[in-house]
Formats: C-alpha cells, structure tokens, sequence
C-alpha cells in the first residue's frame, strides 16, 4: 500500500488542531477528537483567540473507517458531545462504547459508535468551576473494571474522579486529590496559576494512579481509594515541563 495522507480539515475549516487519535477495539474505525477549529492566534490587546471545535457546529470528532487494506475512507465528522474534545477512551468490554472528555465543556461523557461510524454521545457530566473556566479538563484514566473515570483538570491542577453504572455518569470526588501548586509563573486559559497537570496511568489492577505534573517538576503515585478520593503515595522528581505522556508504560 502506498503512503496516503488524510486530513480532518473540510472546505471550510482548513487549519483544525486534532489532539487524540485512538482505533476502536476492533480496528474498524480511526477516531480523532477536534480542540480548535483554526489555528490559535492572537487578539489585539494580546489575549489568546481560540475558537473551540464543536461549538457551536456539531462537528468536532472525525471518524475515519478503516478498509481491508488498512487505508482510510472518507472521514465522517460528528458530534463530540462538548465544546472542545480532547481525550477518547474505549471502556473495557463494552464494544463501540468510549468516554469523550471535553477541556471547555468541563466534564465526561458515555458515548457509542455504531457499524456505519456514527457516534451518539449522552450529556456531558460537569464537575464544578467555581474557579474558573474552562477548567480544561483534558486526559482520561479507565479502570480495567469499567467502572471508574479519573480526569485530569489541567487548569486547576487537580484530578476528578467518576462512577460508571451502565449508561450512568456520576461524579464521585471533585477533586479527588489535594490540588498541587505550580511554579507561579505559568497560568492556564482561566488565568488560574496550574501546575500543568497532563497524562495520568492507571496501573493493571486498578490500584495506584500515576499523574504528571509538568510545571510542579513532579509525577505523583496515588493510590486508589474506594470512594473515589486519590491518597499520594510518593513524589518523584521529573525535568520541569518535559513529559507529556505515560504511554511507555
């Protein structure tokens, strides 16, 4: 097969910011989620112009089918459910079913792709922004059970933990861990100072959850408590700002 190039771009939105690609269990389909419609730029006072995929057109997750061959056909774009998707996760045992995060809308939510590529998504489980928005709730952990959801809220610097009961969202502690400060010099979109929390890794049995802190200089071990708080364990000491992901484990 020869090499081949595929875009989520489409006649009118020629320059979008995908963030997570993920392929359904069964290798039928390429998901990507959508953060920014156009590149982000700059207002003239010197704020940030972003324009958010998904809101208000319904368009922010491309879905790629998959042939034979292993090439992509023509994308099908569909509703993400939220303002700014950005994390795709396929929850164990369930085919076609996944948990979408949203880093604008603030929350989770169950969503379902069936044999055409279609996705259906229920509504989005906010946690609480008192704070701030967005809270750019950003990266998922799932348990091996299927039953617990921890999101990474990079804007507060905190994790929120969910229960999964079926076709059921519920927030079980917000947030479930003590917020970790950051070096007082970075802010997020909300303007709030963020220890810049990224990706998170559950171990196989569901019982510590690892988190990055990128602008802290730290990942956090947590064990996983019943009701759904996170109990540090230990700290371990990372070059400031440089990992972003826990995939190599």
């Amino acid at each position: 097969m020869r090499d081949a190039r595929y875009s989520v771009n489409n006649a009118t939105k020629t320059d979008r910011i995908p963030t997570q690609l993920v392929l359904s269990p069964d290798q039928k389909f390429l998901l990507v989620d959508i953060l920014f419609d156009f590149r982000p730029a700059e207002n003239a006072d010197g704020s940030a112009k972003l324009v958010v995929a998904n809101a208000p057109d319904k368009d922010g997750l491309v879905v790629f089918p998959i042939d034979s061959r292993g090439a992509l056909r023509e994308p099908i774009f569909n509703d993400a459910g939220g303002a700014g998707p950005f994390y795709i996760g396929f929850v164990k045992g369930r085919p076609g079913t996944f948990i979408n995060g949203y880093a604008v809308s603030d929350g989770i939510a169950i969503s379902h792709i069936d044999a055409k590529g279609h996705v259906t998504s229920g509504a989005a489980v906010q946690i609480n922004t008192a704070a701030g928005k967005p809270s750019e709730l950003c990266w998922l952990a799932i348990s091996a059970d299927g039953k617990r959801v921890y999101a990474t809220n990079f804007g507060y610097g905190s994790l929120t933990s969910f229960a999964l009961d079926g076709a059921t969202l519920r927030i079980l502690k917000d947030p479930a861990n003590d917020p970790i400060p950051g070096d007082g010099t970075f802010r997020a979109v909300n303007g709030l100072v963020s220890s810049g929390p990224s990706d998170s890794w559950l171990s196989p049995d569901d019982a510590f959850l690892y988190q990055i802190f990128g602008n802290a200089s730290t990942l956090i071990a947590y064990r996983v408590v019943k009701n759904g708080s996170l109990a540090e364990v230990s700290r371990h000491p990372i070059a400031y700002n440089s990992p972003q992901g826990l995939a190599g484990f």
